[in-house]
Parts: C-alpha cells; sequence; structure tokens
C-alpha cells in the first residue's frame, strides 16, 4: 500500500484510474507475469498506438513499470504492475514538508541471528545450501532476492539524510513477506515484530506462508515445493503512532524514536521466541514474489525556519 498525500500524486492517480481501458490494462498486467505491449493491445482492443498513450499515463502515476527483454522478434517492452492499493491523505500539510526515498535490498542487512529452517537466494540461485545459518554471511547476499528464517531476525540500516535544522515527521517502509513453514502452508500465523534502534514499535501476524500460486515474479527455477509470494506491507510511523496499512499497531510515535540528523536508523524485523506464533518469517525483494521491489523507505521531513 502506498501513501499518497500530494497534489501532484493526487492528480497523476485519479488521471489514471478514471479510464475504464486504463482500468482493464491494470487488471490484465496484473494476472498476466510480462505481459508485453502488443499482448496487452490485443486483449483490450485497442491500438498500438492507443496502449503507448495510457501506458504513459499510467507510468506518470507510478502504476507500471515497463522492463525490456528479448523476444522471438527482437527486444519488446514487458509490463509489471508496480502497486494496486493506496491510501490518500487530502488533510496533510504538505507546504512545508520534504521527502526523501531509498530502497534497500533485502540482502543489505547488518546484523542477523536466524534459525532453520532458513536459507538465502539470488534470482539466479541458492546462495550456499538451506538451513544453514552460515551462509547469511556469504559475500553474495548483497544480491540476493529472498531470505527467510523461523525464528531470529535480520537487521537493515535506514540512510539518514537529515540537515542539522531539519526533524523527522514520518517514516513510511513497505515490503513484501510472509511467514516461513517447511514447505508451503497457507494457514501458518507468525507474530513478525519492527523495532527502530531497539524501541520496539509493534508486530504484525502474518497469517501463511504462501506458495500455491506462483509468484509473479518469482524465477522458474525456484521449487514448486517452497513458498513463492508475499503479501506487500506499509508501515508507517508518524506523530500519531505506528500503523501496519493504516491500521494502528502501537503508540509509538516518530517523536519518541527522537532521531536526529547524523543518527543511525536501525531497523530490525524479528520473529522472537517469546512470540505467541513463532512461524517465521520471509522477505521477498527483486526477481522474487508479485512486487518487484525490495524494502522501500520514504522519509517525511520538515525544516526550521
Amino acid at each position: 500500500m502506498r501513501i499518497i498525500n500530494t497534489e501532484s500524486e493526487i492528480e497523476a492517480l485519479c488521471k489514471a484510474l478514471i479510464s475504464p481501458t486504463r482500468i482493464q490494462m491494470l487488471r490484465l498486467i496484473a494476472s498476466n507475469r510480462n505481459i508485453n505491449l502488443n499482448e496487452l493491445a490485443e486483449a483490450c482492443k485497442i491500438t498500438n498506438g492507443a496502449v503507448t498513450h495510457h501506458m504513459k499515463i499510467l507510468q506518470d502515476a507510478n502504476l507500471v513499470e515497463l522492463v525490456y527483454s528479448q523476444g522471438i522478434r527482437g527486444s519488446q517492452k514487458n509490463c509489471t504492475i508496480k502497486d494496486y492499493q493506496f491510501m490518500i491523505d487530502i488533510l496533510t500539510a504538505n507546504d512545508n514538508t520534504k521527502t526523501y526515498e531509498t530502497e534497500i535490498p533485502v540482502g543489505n542487512f547488518t546484523q542477523y541471528e536466524v534459525y532453520p529452517t532458513c536459507g538465502i537466494a539470488s534470482k539466479e540461485k541458492l546462495i550456499g545450501e538451506v538451513d544453514s545459518p552460515r551462509y547469511f554471511d556469504d559475500p553474495g547476499v548483497r544480491d540476493a532476492g529472498i531470505l527467510w528464517f523461523t525464528k531470529g531476525f535480520v537487521e537493515y540500516r535506514i540512510p539518514n539524510y537529515l540537515e542539522r535544522n531539519q526533524t523527522f515527521k514520518e517514516l513510511q517502509i513497505s515490503f513484501e513477506i510472509s511467514s516461513e513453514a517447511p514447505g508451503i502452508c497457507e494457514n501458518w500465523p507468525s507474530d513478525i515484530y519492527f523495532s527502530i534502534n531497539g524501541t520496539q514499535i509493534g508486530y504484525w501476524t502474518s497469517p501463511g506462508d504462501f506458495g500455491e500460486n506462483k509468484g509473479l515474479f518469482t524465477p522458474d527455477w525456484w521449487d514448486k515445493n517452497w513458498n513463492s509470494y508475499g503479501l506487500l506491507k506499509l508501515l508507517v510511523i508518524n506523530d500519531y503512532g505506528t500503523f501496519i496499512d493504516g491500521g494502528k499497531i502501537s503508540d509509538v510515535s516518530i517523536g519518541a524514536l527522537r532521531l536526529k540528523a547524523n543518527d543511525t536508523i536501525a531497523l530490525r524485523i524479528s520473529v522472537p521466541e517469546t512470540a505467541a506464533n513463532i512461524g517465521g518469517c520471509t522477505l521477498f525483494g527483486k526477481g522474487f514474489g508479485n512486487y518487484n521491489q525490495d524494502i522501500k523507505v520514504r522519509a517525511l521531513f520538515t525544516e526550521k525556519e
């Protein structure tokens, strides 16, 4: 889920979704892995020129992405969907609010402690062996597109680009995530906890470990008996507390974290032994799951005049 709260973003989204043809295109892109522009035009019964026109509007709204690949007739443009759930905030005053965005690869963790079942892989191959935590130290983990563990944690450093006269107003963190069961189990609850700089900010219960259907981006070599996709979640910390997809999970506010310029921002994702449901955690990055993304971070901040 993406929060939209600037006039330009709201206008672009409304423009994109006002057309029944563009909504049909989005649904086709979501349900057909890497559909190309010619196939999209044929399915919508419109010309290639019309598809190009509509696609430009969808790209301006940051709803779709075009990926080039080699086909039988040379290079072709394949379409992938980026977001399909949104929260529109028309009340937030953005006049003095600035933002920066970054994306952290799922393999770019700075600390970890994981227990089997566990593993890590790039979109080309497994990194080392499954159920062997020592391979989380392999230099190849920087290229990882998926990692999983039954209990323990992984920790990431969020870049802090604040200047001394600036203050954090909100952190938005999105990621694709699921439980981790031996094999596949769609009903496998797991309490996954989140913390910033050692302060626990809440938890979310993942409903299962999904693999009955193949993830849109999961590579063909991936074992059909392993989990294949997760759920896209949006973690938000602001003045009112901490939220997952708009639902409040704790009263910990951005002010309570006391984040300043030059401070380290360490995000820990964990399944502790004290959790009521120890069902593991799987993080999906680029090349896996249903979304072509790693851990996306958007920071909102204000400046002192």
